[in-house]
């Protein structure tokens, strides 16, 4: 590895608020053994709930907290809300039914949404709490059938899908203690929401126009319903949103009828992120806080769907190629449904072969040193560290070790790492 120098310094001591600190070159053999804790990318399979298989579909801000569905040992899909201190938590069912699946999770990990049946054979959004349980969030007036699929900060809005009285799926807006809103259509008779930004002003998914036709959606109270078009072809659907509600992925069909996942903007637009080499189709579920990563799934040259990622410098990637040494016994990772809000996580499902079990995962692709997350172990992480040298608490990007304090270890870190990813 070549270490970095820095001009006019040579072999000297580097001084700190006064104090001389030893030289790079004497940190690399001394301070070894204080490089601390960081795992760096890591794969871990979720696991399921006694049976066949399992699904992530969404995941808290900081990554923390997994939420998804899973084959339960009595043979049905139950939700699952996992930690890695807790592991996967059965969220069980409305009302005595026996299926049910957790599809969004608030920013902060406490709320959880998704649908449940019930003995009476009804199928029900559902709103869970720690500490509370599973909450029956009713349906339209009139209809029979709701489905939770985004939540906001602290729970406050839910976004999802129900029935109406004259039959026809709307997307809902549901504010705490107001009930389901109907957020109409494009002209057509059917809508669904699948997302939310974080404060809960902005929802997207696809509407029906009066040309029966769905389109993408991004809704707010000023404007209601805005079209967002395609990429040339016939249909569109948004899945999801960054935090400000101002950039939007989904799928979009090009004009030779084809779907590819897309990113929106107002400013942009819709643009095509392509698909994975030789590959055919593709399509986005999820997007960071900042929209600058959109993940999802892409078919490759043998037609096989493959988890991706995108990200505007480095354009599409296939998740089982960037990570290749963690799937090293046959495994494979399909589809990639969220993020969290750096994009350093990734949850989704793929093929497990060591349980031989298709099954939820979760990636971090981290990169130790990589202090400011845009995939690069550079002079700017490093002159990250230097800049905050000294600085404690929690959550310090600069942490590189997660000590809570930011000092020779974690510039040993970005050192011995200094080039990955570039």
């Amino acid at each position: 590895m070549e270490i970095p120098q820095f001009a006019g310094r040579g072999n000297e001591d580097i001084i700190f608020d006064g104090a001389p600190m030893r030289t790079l070159y004497s940190l690399l053999v001394s301070l070894i053994l204080l490089m601390g804790g960081s795992e760096g990318q890591q794969l871990i399979w979720l696991g399921t709930l006694g049976g066949s298989e399992s699904a992530a579909c969404s995941i808290s801000a900081d990554g923390s907290v997994v939420v998804g569905l899973a084959v339960a040992a009595d043979g049905y899909y139950h939700a699952f809300r996992w930690t890695a201190a807790g592991g996967m938590q059965d969220l069980g069912t409305l009302h005595g039914g026996n299926y049910s699946e957790a599809l969004g999770v608030s920013p902060e990990g406490t709320v959880v949404v998704g649908i449940s049946n019930t003995a009476e054979g009804a199928s029900h959004a559902f709103r869970w709490v720690e500490g509370v349980g599973m909450q029956d969030l009713g349906t339209l007036l009139g209809g029979e059938y709701s489905k939770a699929h985004s939540v906001s900060q602290e729970g406050m809005v839910i976004a999802g899908v129900a029935i109406n009285a004259s039959g026809f799926y709307r997307a809902f807006r549901l504010v705490a203690n107001r009930g389901m809103q109907d957020l109409g259509t494009l002209g057509g008779e059917w809508s669904e929401a699948y997302g939310v930004s974080t404060d809960g002003s902005v929802i997207v998914g696809r509407a029906q126009d009066s040309q029966s036709r769905w389109r993408a959606f991004r809704w707010t109270a000023e404007r209601d319903m805005q079209d967002l078009g395609t990429l040339g072809g016939e249909w569109s659907e948004a899945r999801g949103v960054s935090a400000d509600g101002s950039v939007i992925a989904g799928r979009a069909q090009d004009n030779e009828g084809r779907w590819r996942a897309f990113r929106w903007t107002a400013t942009t637009n819709m643009q095509n992120l392509e698909v994975l080499p030789g590959g055919y189709e593709s399509e986005a579920f999820g997007i960071s806080a900042d929209g600058r990563v959109v993940v999802g799934r892409s078919e490759d040259r043998n037609y096989c769907w493959r988890a991706f990622r995108w990200r505007a410098d480095k354009g599409i990637e296939d998740l089982n190629t960037l990570f290749a040494q963690l799937l090293t016994d046959g495994s494979r990772l399909d589809v990639a449904y969220a993020t969290s809000a750096d994009g350093r996580y990734i949850v989704g499902k793929g093929f497990n072969a060591s349980t031989g079990r298709t099954e939820g995962y979760l990636l971090d692709t981290s990169i130790t040193g990589d202090v400011d997350s845009d995939g690069c172990v550079d002079d700017t992480d490093l002159l990250a560290v230097l800049l905050n040298f000294g600085q404690t608490g929690f959550n310090l990007p600069a942490d590189v070790n997660g000590d809570r304090i930011v000092d020779d270890a974690d510039l040993l870190l970005v050192l011995l790492n200094f080039g990955n990813g570039c």
